[in-house]
Parts: structure tokens; C-alpha cells; sequence
């Protein structure tokens, strides 16, 4: 259950189950399953959340728009605000 101002639904999370982890931007928030799928919910102005279509993540972090994950092959993925080169993942690798 989350507490806390919830403007933007980014304390909409009542519905989520099996999270293994979570993480937090200004105005969004972002959860990982024990099977590997990530949730998100909130300000969704820059693209933060969408994750709908993340799988086999180990990892996730939330900056203050946008959302980072670690794939279990050592590979990232990056969506939301990029005006400072903040989601230039592609060629990260574990």
C-alpha cells in the first residue's frame, strides 16, 4: 500500500501483487514481479512508464522521468525524459 500525494497516480498501486521491488520518480512509481515483468503508474508526460512490454528485468530504478531496468542477459532499457542523454542505454551491457 502506498501513502503520499497522488496527483499524477503514482500511489495507484493497490492492485499490483507478486512485487518483488519497487522504485520511485518525482510522479511515477515502478514495481518488478518475482516473474520478471515491471508495472508502472503515475505522470506518464515523457514515456516513464512505459514499461508494458519489459520482461525477464532483474532490476529497475525510477529518476525523476524516466525509468531504467536490468535484463537478465546484462542488457538495460531506458524510456521517459532523455534531455540529458539519461535513457542512451543501448550499448550498456552487465
Amino acid at each position: 500500500m502506498a501513502a503520499g500525494a497522488s496527483g499524477a497516480g503514482e500511489c495507484s498501486v493497490s492492485s499490483w501483487r507478486n512485487v518483488a521491488a519497487i522504485a520511485a520518480g518525482s510522479r511515477h512509481t515502478v514495481s518488478l514481479t518475482h516473474d520478471g515483468n515491471v508495472l508502472a503508474t503515475g505522470d506518464n508526460s515523457y514515456g516513464q512508464c512505459d514499461v508494458r512490454d519489459w520482461r525477464n528485468v532483474v532490476a529497475v530504478a525510477a529518476g525523476s522521468a524516466h525509468t531504467l531496468a536490468l535484463c537478465a542477459d546484462g542488457s538495460f532499457l531506458a524510456v521517459g525524459h532523455n534531455a540529458n542523454g539519461q535513457c542512451d542505454v543501448s550499448g550498456w551491457r552487465r
